[in-house]
């Protein structure tokens, strides 16, 4: 379909021209490449289309963020297509189902109920989906078992802590944190490596929890962490590049007064 028969559809908006969109590429005479996709298929730009949100977000850039949602929208509404031409769901059932659950699961604003403050709406939030998802053996289904291991030992945590399993203050927390050093310290010793995998995770999993009650996202502290050594660790390989040496050549010494000067300059 030519560019000027396009922009001229009788739709309603710029979203239905996108739904469209996917419509022809995918029609008879549309692209070879999109008409072979599957759900499958999709998965990977999916992904990698959250990611690149996630990104636009870290780097406060509204102009790119405005371009990964839409290509991340995109995404969504591919799926959607497929859906249609399978003849399982269309986009306006997307659309009234997602409407009709958060109307549902807002009473405290569409209806006369009311809550003190944010954790008496995520208790209420959970008290309604136990109601609507009967068939549901546990609070903990539905947490996406591909999601990054601190994030989903972040959300399992949080799951629980809803339902009342949960420590009562972060000084709790931090004394399991030494109780779980202690076994490592003893896995250690031992040397066997199944115990130190395990010990090694319920370390992780406590440093998780303690995240939590801080309030501070145990994914993104590492990222930073990360970020940091990086920055740290490229300063050192610029210093050693002016000397004409490789970095192998440099002691462990040479270089950890490296990475403190790399520190210093971070102040």
């Amino acid at each position: 379909m030519p560019r000027d028969k396009l922009d001229k559809l009788n739709t309603h908006g710029q979203f239905e021209k996108i739904v469209k969109i996917i419509e022809i590429l995918r029609g008879p005479d549309g692209c070879p490449w999109d008409k072979e996709q599957t759900r499958d298929s999709l998965k990977t730009y999916l992904i990698e289309e959250v990611h690149e949100v996630i990104e636009a977000i870290e780097e406060k850039n509204p102009k790119l963020l405005m371009e990964e949602l839409g290509d991340l929208l995109f995404q969504v509404l591919f799926h959607i297509e497929l859906a249609r031409e399978e003849k399982v769901f269309t986009v306006n059932d997307v659309l009234e189902f997602v409407y009709e659950k958060m109307v549902r699961r807002h009473p405290h604003v569409f209806e006369e109920r009311n809550v003190k403050n944010s954790k008496e709406v995520l208790l209420q939030w959970e008290d309604i989906k136990r109601r609507e998802k009967k068939d549901k053996k546990s609070s903990l289904e539905r947490i996406p078992k591909t999601l990054p291991a601190l994030l989903y030992a972040l959300r399992l945590q949080d799951k629980a802590s809803r339902v009342g399993f949960d420590w009562k203050s972060v000084e709790e927390v931090y004394e399991k944190l030494k109780e779980e050093i202690s076994e490592f310290h003893k896995a250690f010793a031992s040397g066997i490596k199944e115990e130190l995998e395990e010990e090694i995770g319920d370390l992780f999993f406590t440093l998780v929890n303690i995240s939590r009650f801080l309030a501070i996202n145990p994914e993104e502290a590492l990222k930073k962490s990360s970020k940091k050594f990086i920055s740290r660790f490229q300063f050192i390989e610029r210093e050693v590049g002016k000397s004409g040496k490789n970095i192998e050549s440099f002691s462990l010494d040479e270089l950890e007064k490296l990475w403190e000067k790399a520190k210093f300059k971070e102040r």
